[in-house]
């Protein structure tokens, strides 16, 4: 089994815990409408997402870096057998 793959019951678990939590905030918004409801609320689901998906937004970080190198790394060389400056 691999490391990085969720079980199928970590997902629904997951899947659950977000549903009650999203129930949770509408009642909330429904009920007290006011700054503080609202920002904690958008606190909680920009944490939540973050928490969840901060992995995968580091891996897709790293990725688009690599691929940036590389592809500077080219035009730098393509640049060169060329015989202009880069930046050109």
């Amino acid at each position: 089994m691999l490391a990085n793959t969720p079980s199928a019951d970590r997902t629904i678990l997951i899947n659950g815990l977000t549903l009650i939590a999203l129930g949770l905030s509408i009642f909330l918004l429904d009920t007290w409408s006011n700054l503080f409801v609202k920002t904690f609320v958008g606190l909680f689901w920009g944490s939540y997402i973050l928490v969840l998906n901060g992995p995968a937004l580091v891996r897709a970080t790293r990725v688009i870096k690599r691929a940036n190198a590389k592809q500077h790394s080219i035009n730098q060389h393509l640049s060169n057998r060329e015989g202009r400056t880069p930046g050109y």
